[in-house]
């Protein structure tokens, strides 16, 4: 039986966490560099396993004004260091509450520079493998992130998105752009299956491009977050399509 993972972005001050948490598998917390604080980060690792999520790092550039969404050129040990300040952090708090640490996502800026460019991929890969060779690096599909990851024997999971759009090269359309985000339940639906059943989506311009889908990303800031979550729960289940973290 086919199994999917959903991912959310969560303990970002939106107040939606508690709502979207029953229908995910796995949820990237916020460690503080683009949202949230300790307390924040606490209380959402707990409702994480209060409801058998696993738990995830969600490391950003330090960018609260800008939501981490600002690209910075930092230097490589710089880098480095920003990324294993915030998954120790988030790690150690995981294990205060009985849980573990699963996974970590880059957030905004960080994922999407990472994504394109192989020197940046390679320091965020790297920086995950030396805190934990068990953890799995989340990464859009088939980008530097992915590639850099396998390269050093780190596990990686390729991530397609259920609410923004893509460009004909597999990249994510800019936030920039008028069409980057989708908003219509149907699109995102429609959306998420062709990429979990058939391994393809439709670009901004139309064309049908491949695509490895291991786990969804629902953003928890967007404005249909909570509706999304329960939709495309309900219709992969209605797929016989299992919802579960990557294990």
């Amino acid at each position: 039986m086919k199994t999917i993972d959903i991912n959310c972005d969560m303990g970002e001050g939106i107040g939606n966490d508690a709502a979207i948490m029953p229908f995910i598998s796995s949820a990237n917390i916020a460690c503080g560099y683009h949202a949230s604080d300790e307390d924040t980060m606490k209380r959402t690792v707990e409702l994480a396993i209060k409801y058998n999520v696993a738990v995830g790092a969600h490391p950003s550039y330090a960018d609260k004004e800008n939501f981490g969404r600002t690209d910075m050129h930092l230097p490589s040990a710089e880098v480095y260091d920003l990324m294993t300040k915030q998954i120790f952090h988030l790690d150690r708090i995981a294990k205060a509450a009985g849980g573990s640490l699963h996974h970590v996502k880059p957030h905004g800026a960080l994922y999407n520079m990472a994504a394109r460019g192989k020197r940046l991929a390679s320091v965020i890969a790297l920086a995950v493998k030396d805190v934990s060779d068990e953890l799995i690096l989340y990464g859009l599909s088939g980008s530097h992130l992915i590639i850099e990851a396998v390269a050093i024997g780190l596990r990686a999971a390729n991530e397609v998105f259920a609410d923004r759009t893509y460009k004909d090269n597999g990249s994510l359309t800019s936030r920039s752009h008028p069409n980057a985000l989708i908003e219509d339940e149907k699109q995102s639906v429609q959306q998420v299956l062709q990429m979990v059943k058939e391994g393809k989506v439709i670009t901004v311009s139309g064309k049908s491009i491949p695509i490895t889908a291991e786990t969804i990303c629902i953003h928890g800031d967007g404005k249909q977050a909570i509706l999304f979550a329960k939709k495309i729960n309900e219709i992969l289940n209605q797929n016989n399509i299992v919802i579960k973290a990557i294990t």
